[in-house]
């Protein structure tokens, strides 16, 4: 058994670390207009860096995540889209922190070293072709504390260091609009601080999470699924089998008459898990595991993300 202390957890499927994160919701990390907490970390290269280097110089997109994270997965193949768009751009850097594993198992387990660690993220890194600056979080969680401890946030920073917007789970299309007005504003004002495109985006992208679910729990082995699995119960269940049957098809478009096909076999899921989502609504959670509970706080260690 583990302490509800502990940062890194073993086992996803443990119902003491459900229960505590289902009653405690999740730390939301700074706000618009606050400012961004600094941290000191080592890419995958061993440079320090910090993200006070880049305060009056550039805009800093930072993402947290993981490879066995399912909304990791569904975010970062745009991610890297919206890096490439914007790499010869000298006022915005892109920054990932890897974190915890979202879903440890017999292949990517919980970390127990900084090797384990960088292990991980070199596995991440060449499976998703990710080129923008990889950093790797010390044991303890230290950066990722101080953003909340969400499994996918993405803040977007400007270059007076405070948070000009933010999507608690990387909603890449939000974010786009959210850089691209930044960077207007800063130019017709002169400044180098504006909270834009609404602040936050804190919608949370269960269809994407789906159809990458398989990919992401596929990293971590069979006992991350069988734990994805059992610890959701039958969402979970509709959840993964979704993603590995249709997820490679429609990340395929060649291959059109077959999702056709597969339609059949996976609408009844669809139809209950769309149902859940639909009566959930009506009292939003930052929590996808138990959508629809309202947190009675938000100060907690444990942050698992789907």
């Amino acid at each position: 058994m583990f302490g509800l202390k502990r940062y890194n957890y073993d086992s996803f499927s443990n119902h003491e670390l459900v229960r505590h994160a289902a009653r405690t919701g999740f730390g939301r990390g700074p706000e618009p207009g606050d400012k961004a907490p600094d941290f000191e970390l080592r890419n995958l290269d061993g440079k320090k860096i910090s993200l006070s280097d880049f305060t009056g110089k550039k805009n800093v997109v930072l993402t947290f995540g993981s490879a066995t994270c399912p909304f990791t997965a569904s975010s970062i193949s745009r991610l890297n889209d919206l890096y490439e768009d914007y790499e010869e751009n000298n006022n915005v850097a892109f920054l990932f922190v890897y974190i915890r594993e979202a879903h440890p198992g017999e292949k990517l387990p919980s970390h127990k070293s900084m090797e384990d660690k960088i292990h991980a993220a070199k596995e991440f890194r060449d499976a998703e072709d990710v080129e923008m600056t990889i950093l790797l979080d010390e044991l303890n969680g230290s950066a990722h504390r101080k953003y909340g401890k969400m499994p996918n946030p993405t803040y977007l920073i400007d270059k007076s260091g405070r948070v000009a917007f933010r999507s608690l789970w990387s909603k890449v299309n939000s974010l786009s609009a959210a850089l691209e007005e930044l960077l207007d504003v800063q130019q017709e004002r002169n400044t180098d601080h504006a909270v834009v495109n609404g602040g936050q985006d804190m919608s949370v992208p269960i269809g994407y999470a789906v159809l990458h679910s398989h990919r992401a729990l596929g990293r971590g082995g069979k006992k991350a699924i069988k734990e994805f699995r059992e610890g959701l119960g039958m969402p979970g269940k509709v959840a993964h089998t979704a993603g590995r049957v249709v997820g490679p098809v429609v990340l395929n478009p060649g291959r059109v008459l077959t999702i056709a096909g597969l339609t059949a076999g996976v609408i009844a899921g669809g139809l209950y898990v769309g149902y859940r989502l639909r009566k959930a609504r009506l009292n939003r959670s930052l929590d996808p595991y138990h959508y629809g509970t309202k947190p009675e706080t938000l100060d907690t260690d444990y942050a698992v993300g789907i």
